[in-house]
């Protein structure tokens, strides 16, 4: 009895473990941040961006890399067959067709280091 309690346990443990680990948090409202999110805040938020320039107007373009995507299909044709004793033949052709993308964040930055646009291309 004590085993099976120990298991019931561990398993509603388990359970509860994966439903809080699967929440998701809401996407972010960049609008609402335009003209009072700073770079600073970015960085701390999101790590040091994938690519910076600081234009010479002190404007700061960033962008971070969110994730990268791929997709496709491949497809293969093969055969083969017996001659004679001791020798065989065989062939094949193969095909793969796919992309990849990277999703990334754009952030502008005023020269007061204030968010003034952002795009993302997802």
């Amino acid at each position: 009895m004590e085993f099976a309690r120990k298991l019931f346990l561990f398993a509603l443990l388990v359970a509860v473990v994966g439903i809080v680990s699967c929440k998701s948090t809401p996407p972010v409202d960049w609008n609402s941040r335009v003209g009072n999110y700073t770079y600073d805040q970015a960085v701390i938020e999101l790590g040091p961006p994938d690519k910076k320039e600081k234009l010479t107007d002190g404007t700061i373009v960033a962008e971070w890399v969110k994730r990268r995507s791929g997709s496709g299909f491949s497809f293969g044709v093969g055969g083969g067959g017996f001659v004679g004793p001791g020798t065989a033949v065989g062939g094949g052709i193969g095909q793969s067709v796919g992309s990849s993308y990277d999703r990334v964040l754009k952030l502008i930055f005023a020269s007061d280091g204030k968010l003034s646009s952002w795009s993302k291309n997802y």
